[in-house]
C-alpha cells in the first residue's frame, strides 16, 4: 500500500482545497476584461504562477490590459524568450509605456529559466512573461516560489500539450481563437474548481509580438535599460 503525504501535496500545489474560497481583492490584479475578471474570481492571481496554453502563442492579448497598467510603475515588464521581437511601437499605441520594458533573446532553455528565476524573485519586476520550452515540474515549482518571493506575476506560455502535465500552478488557462476574440477556459484556478469558459472580444488584428525574430532588430528591438 502507498502512503501519500498530504502535505507534500499542499506544499507542491498538487492537491485542490476548496476552503480557500475566492481570493482576496488586494491578492489579485484586474485583467482589464470583465467577463475574465468574473471568470477568474477577480483577475490575475498576484505573486503566482498562471500557464496560458494555447497553439501559436494566441493568448498575448489577454495580457494587454495587464501590461498596460504594470508599464506606469516603477518595477519592469520582463519577456523572456519569445518566439518574435515585440514590437514596441504597437505596444506604445495600445497604451504600454515601453521604456519600462525588458527583453532577454537568443538564450539556451536553461538561461532563459534561470533568468526568469532570477527576475521574478528580485522584486524589480511586476510582471514577468516566458515562452519556456520543455519544463518538469521541478521546475514550474521554482517558478512559482520565485513569484511569490518577488510579488510578481509569471505568465508562462506554453503549447495545450502542456495540459497533460501535473503543475503547482495557482491558475491554468485553455485559450483558443473564435470569431468574436478568443475562449478562454479554466484547466485549474486557485479556490474554484476548472472547467468554466468564456469568451474574451479580444481584436482580431495583429499583435505587439508579430515581428519574426529575424526581424532587422534596430527598427524592432526594445531598448534596454542604460542603452
Amino acid at each position: 500500500m502507498q502512503v501519500v503525504d498530504l502535505d507534500e501535496l499542499k506544499r507542491s500545489g498538487m492537491l485542490w482545497q476548496g476552503q480557500h474560497g475566492l481570493p482576496a481583492p488586494g491578492r489579485v490584479l484586474p485583467s482589464g476584461w470583465a467577463v475574465l475578471d468574473e471568470l477568474l474570481g477577480g483577475g490575475w492571481p498576484r505573486a503566482a504562477l498562471v500557464e496560458v496554453l494555447s497553439e501559436a502563442h494566441q493568448g498575448l492579448p489577454l495580457l494587454l490590459p495587464l501590461l498596460v497598467r504594470l508599464s506606469t510603475r516603477p518595477r519592469w515588464l520582463a519577456w523572456v524568450a519569445p518566439p518574435y521581437v515585440p514590437y514596441a511601437p504597437a505596444l506604445a499605441a495600445r497604451g504600454v509605456q515601453v521604456e519600462r520594458l525588458l527583453l532577454v533573446r537568443e538564450v539556451s532553455g536553461g538561461q532563459s529559466l534561470w533568468a526568469a528565476e532570477q527576475a521574478l524573485k528580485s522584486g524589480a519586476c511586476g510582471v514577468v512573461l516566458v515562452w519556456p520550452r520543455q519544463l518538469q515540474t521541478a521546475q514550474l515549482r521554482r517558478l512559482q516560489l520565485a513569484a511569490e518571493e518577488g510579488d510578481c506575476v509569471a505568465i508562462l506560455f506554453r503549447s495545450v500539450r502542456a495540459a497533460r502535465q501535473a503543475s503547482p500552478a495557482a491558475l491554468r488557462l485553455r485559450v483558443c481563437p473564435v470569431p468574436s476574440g478568443l475562449e478562454v477556459e479554466v484547466l485549474k484556478r486557485r479556490g474554484g474548481w476548472g472547467g468554466d469558459s468564456c469568451i474574451v472580444p479580444v481584436g482580431i488584428e495583429p499583435m505587439p509580438d508579430a515581428v519574426p525574430a529575424a526581424a532587422d532588430p534596430a527598427a524592432s528591438c526594445i531598448p534596454c535599460p542604460g542603452s
